[in-house]
């Protein structure tokens, strides 16, 4: 028997003394995210495995843009769960946003647990060509 055998038995001993009524231990993760600036705008990709769109809430108060979601893993029926340390995740960022972009258009889309949001630019704050004329 390999010393590896011996823990996981170990292991599932120790589990499976463990009460039901024990609450499930919450985790808040700070999700990844890739940000790009152009004269446009912005995008925004931020990671969140896990989540559906019921359990995304994405807020923008003031100048402050907040997203939160709650990540369901579920056991499949015909499994055991021995060990969790993160049950159901919790995901929480916040950004400060200048006023040289437009709240009230901002585009969001969630797909395979990436968020994508877009926020645009104001009109006044585009970088803009100015004509020279001559003479």
């Amino acid at each position: 028997m390999s010393d590896t055998t011996q823990l996981t038995e170990r292991d599932r001993n120790a589990v499976g003394r463990r009460d039901n009524t024990q609450s499930v231990r919450r985790t808040t993760i700070v999700p990844a995210v890739d940000v790009y600036e152009d004269s446009q705008g912005v995008t925004l990709w931020a990671d969140l495995p896990g989540v559906t769109r019921d359990k995304l809430d994405v807020k923008i108060h003031d100048s402050s843009l907040s997203i939160e979601a709650e990540a369901v893993v579920p056991t499949p029926a015909n499994l055991r769960l021995q060990h969790a340390e993160v049950r159901e995740p919790h995901f929480a960022r916040t950004f400060l946003l200048s006023a040289d972009f437009d709240t009230s258009k901002i585009d969001a889309s969630l797909q395979d647990g990436v968020l994508k949001l877009t926020i645009p630019r104001r009109d006044e704050a585009r970088p803009r060509r100015v004509e020279v004329k001559t003479g």
